[in-house]
């Protein structure tokens, strides 16, 4: 049986953007663009008038900023949404605070060239258009915390700490990966083992991602820089449009970059860093796949697995989507399953069990 055609309304102040988004979605057999509107008030309207699968949402509008516009969406009429983004510093946080408020994904638009640039994206758009389709919307709170205010503690400050700098954390997510890696961090302790994520992302929004995250958790997250050490207490980002690795240096973990060819289409690549973390830490790591469209990650887990490593896939019911951590299940490449909001514990458990050095604060 054919799968339905999706069906997009695309919301955008330029005409250009409006024209250029509309063709590409019109190229794809399996979805169809059914109205444009160039303001959240005429989207309002064709929404209830053509009922459309897809919403792509500029972030800068005339009459209604995109973030109220979404807001008042996804109380009135949840639908999914991807965020349509200028790379500037303000935009990143929009289109963050967008992603807390319920939008699915984002794609950055080019500054120069703008035709040129939105056809060179054309895959990662229709892409991200066909993980939105299928996206589940998770049960959580996602406008009563102000953006530059710390989560309110859902829990005591635990008593008993685990540190081992030969410990390592690998992380890999893609659609929905900004909000479950956020729920993952926030929840490690301050010495928690070096922790380094992928998440498929634009360059230009990494630092910025970073830096939010810095903000929110008693780790310290940052970009992730060549050449530099993998310290306990820290959370690496990899860079968009560079793949990370780790390698052994001595008694240390030293953290690469590299601009080599992407892998499953991605740089940075999941199964980049996880197959370099098989290599360089083997049962000395623990990999987590979190929500994303695909199977980038499920090849390296498999390798984690294999190097001794324990490995952790998010459960269907918690993902935005559930690809990666779907394909990395079938694989065998999972040794358990966890709902998002238990991650993190199963990550301190892991190495409670491998026998961690206990603090005591």
């Amino acid at each position: 049986m054919t799968p339905p055609v999706i069906k997009v309304l695309i919301v955008d102040d330029s005409a250009l953007i409006r024209s250029v988004l509309t063709e590409i979605v019109n190229r794809e057999a399996d979805m169809t663009v059914v109205g444009t509107a160039a303001d959240p008030y005429q989207a309002r309207d064709k929404i209830k008038a053509l009922t459309p699968d897809v919403l792509t949402l500029d972030v800068e509008m005339p009459r209604m900023d995109g973030l109220d516009f979404l807001e008042r969406l996804m109380r009135l009429r949840p639908m999914p949404v991807v965020m349509v983004s200028s790379l500037t510093e303000r935009n990143s946080e929009v289109t963050f605070r967008a992603l807390e408020l319920g939008a699915i994904d984002f794609v950055s638009k080019p500054r120069i060239d703008i035709r040129r640039g939105m056809e060179d994206y054309a895959q990662e758009i229709t892409d991200k258009i066909r993980a939105a389709s299928v996206a589940r919307f998770p049960l959580r709170m996602r406008h009563t915390v102000p953006v530059s205010a710390p989560p309110p503690p859902t829990h005591p400050k635990p008593m008993t700490m685990w540190y081992s700098s030969e410990r390592i954390v690998v992380i890999g997510a893609s659609t929905g990966g900004t909000e479950a890696i956020k729920e993952v961090l926030v929840k490690m302790p301050p010495d928690a083992p070096a922790t380094l994520i992928t998440q498929h992302m634009p360059a230009g929004f990494t630092r910025s991602f970073a830096d939010r995250l810095n903000q929110l958790c008693s780790i310290r997250v940052q970009e992730a820089t060549h050449g530099e050490r993998a310290l306990p207490g820290n959370a690496y980002i990899a860079p968009g449009d560079a793949h990370l690795t780790v390698k052994r240096s001595g008694a240390d973990y030293v953290l690469g970059l590299n601009q080599d060819a992407p892998v499953n289409r991605h740089r940075p690549s999941v199964d980049v860093l996880f197959h370099a973390a098989a290599v360089a830490a083997g049962r000395n790591a623990i990999g987590v796949i979190l929500t994303g469209m695909g199977k980038d990650g499920a090849v390296g887990m498999l390798a984690l697995r294999e190097s001794g490593a324990h490995t952790i896939g998010q459960d269907e019911a918690s993902c935005i989507v559930y690809g990666m951590p779907r394909e990395a299940f079938l694989m065998g490449a999972v040794h358990e399953q966890a709902p998002l909001s238990e991650i993190s514990d199963r990550i301190l458990s892991c190495l409670a069990r491998s026998g961690g050095r206990q603090l005591r604060v």
